[in-house]
This record gives C-alpha cells, structure tokens and sequence, in this order.
C-alpha cells in the first residue's frame, strides 16, 4: 500500500510541487547569509535547500520514468544529513534557550520530513558505488568549507559550541552516507544473494 502512495503520479506530483516550494523558500532563507558570503563558497552554504533541490530534481526525472543516480545519492545522503541536522540544531537551541520560535518549530517539522522522505524513496534509486564515492566526497567536503572556513548556517545562540557542532556533523555525514550505502547497494545485494 505504500508503494502504492509514493509511486502515485499525482503523490509524487504533489511532492515534486511542496519540495519545489520548500527549495525556494529554503534559499530566501539563507538570503541574508549568502549576501556576506565570499562567492567560491556560495554553492556550500544553504545546505537544506540544495539537498531538497536534489530530491526535487529525482522528483521530476523520476515522473517521467528516468533515473539520476547521481542526483539520487546527492538526495538520499543529503536529505537525511540536513534533515536531521536541523532538527538536532533546533532541539538545542530550545534546550539553551527555553524557548523556540514559531519558524524553529517549523523548521523541525520540515526537516524532519525532508529526513524521512529521502529514505522512503531509496528502494527507487539506482545508485551504485561511483555515486556513493562522489557523494561522499561532496558531503565531507561541505562540512569542510562549513567548519573549517566557518560557512556553516548561522544559529545565533549555538556560535560557542561550533567545535562540538563541527564534530556532531562530520559523524552524522559519515553515518548518512552508510545509511545511503545500507539502503541501495548493501540491501540490493542481499536481495540478489538470497534470491
């Protein structure tokens, strides 16, 4: 039944059409940053609405039958990092501060979402090894341009505890990409060992 909904036409329009918007609003929310950004880092800065713009990309080759292993990968590995990030980023800041915004509850909402959305689509994708390597590399070398040229998103009340943030992020990369490894080609050749 739920393959049935996520391989719906008119579901998987309905998506491609939220994550559209959500991309759009993802990078008007970075507008202020991306303005004092040096422009070599531009492309690494607003990370949740480029991830979102992979699966918005997948979305629309994916209904009209096509894959894009490489978008794919670029989704799977990105959708669940930042998604989870955000959300991870969000529960701190209510724990330091006491309090949340409406926009911070939101934001855990969405990214959330963008999280499990990600990865109720990887039995779809055909992502080999090569996209898992470039991947990876694009991954580990945004947390690079992130923490060590300190382009990371701008959370006010968490600035101090950018090292540990740093850290935090490198493992949640490294366990986003075995995550993404784990669901397309370690559980595709258990298929075909059993079958």
């Amino acid at each position: 039944m739920v393959k049935g909904i996520l391989l719906d036409r008119r579901f998987l329009f309905l998506l491609f059409i939220i994550n559209l918007a959500g991309t759009i609003y993802g990078y008007m929310w970075y507008e202020s940053q991306l303005a004092i950004t040096p422009l070599k880092f531009i492309l690494f800065v607003p990370d949740s609405p480029t991830a979102s713009l992979f699966f918005t990309i997948f979305l629309f080759f994916y209904l009209f039958g096509r894959n894009v292993p490489y978008i794919e990968a670029l989704a799977l590995v990105t959708l669940f990092k930042y998604g989870m990030w955000a959300v991870v980023m969000n529960l701190l800041t209510l724990n330091l501060n006491g309090e949340l915004s409406w926009s911070g509850y939101m934001l855990i909402a969405s990214h959330g979402a963008m999280a499990i959305q990600g990865l109720l689509y990887a039995p779809f994708y055909r992502i080999k090894w090569r996209h898992i390597v470039l991947t990876s590399i694009w991954t580990l070398h945004n947390d690079i341009i992130d923490y060590v040229f300190g382009m990371m998103p701008i959370y006010s009340s968490l600035t101090t505890y950018m090292k540990e943030i740093g850290y935090f992020t490198f493992w949640l990369s490294i366990l986003s990409i075995g995550i993404a490894y784990w669901l397309t080609i370690r559980k595709r050749s258990i298929v075909k060992y059993y079958y």
